[in-house]
């Protein structure tokens, strides 16, 4: 049996296992609260649209029980990460998220531009006019070819509304 790991160097293995476990397991009772919500029974038509999604939704949850409890019975201590490599991992997440959490406010391409501005000026250290031309150049080809080319509407946001895109 090895020693614990040191807590300043990172979380265990075991509790972000546990955690991970019990996120799922919450998505696999939200999905089979939906799913009683639409119907699991059986219609003149065949089975009802929770019928199926609420079966996964069960499986997802047991699946999960079982992944927490092999978690929590792990006795061998291991680190999961250092939080130096956590912070790597949440320079990457957390703007991302920021990113799809605005996109249905200011559309696709406003998104898209902040998005590449932000990555390129504080990850990758690019000057500022290589910045504006990459942030502001692919939405505009983007919205060029998808837009105009293929003719696919994409989200957009007030700005695109203003100008009358």
């Amino acid at each position: 049996m090895s020693s614990p790991p040191d807590i300043n160097l990172g979380p265990s293995h075991k509790s972000v296992e546990a955690i991970v476990a019990v996120l799922i397991a919450a998505f696999g009772v939200v999905v089979v609260i939906g799913s009683l919500k639409a119907g699991i029974g059986w219609g003149a038509e065949g089975p009802r649209a929770g019928f199926f999604p609420f079966y996964v939704g069960l499986l997802i949850v047991a699946a999960s029980v079982i992944n927490l409890i092999s978690a929590l019975r792990d006795r061998h201590g291991r680190l999961f990460a250092e939080w130096g490599q956590l912070g790597h991992v949440m320079s990457v997440l957390i703007p991302s998220t920021i990113f799809v959490g605005t996109m249905p406010y200011l559309g696709l391409y406003v998104s898209s531009a902040l998005f590449i501005g932000w990555f390129m000026r504080r990850l990758g250290k690019y000057r500022w006019h290589i910045v504006l031309a990459v942030a502001i150049g692919t939405p505009v080809v983007t919205y060029l070819i998808f837009e105009r080319w293929f003719l696919v509407p994409l989200p957009k946001g007030p700005l695109e509304d203003w100008l009358g895109l």
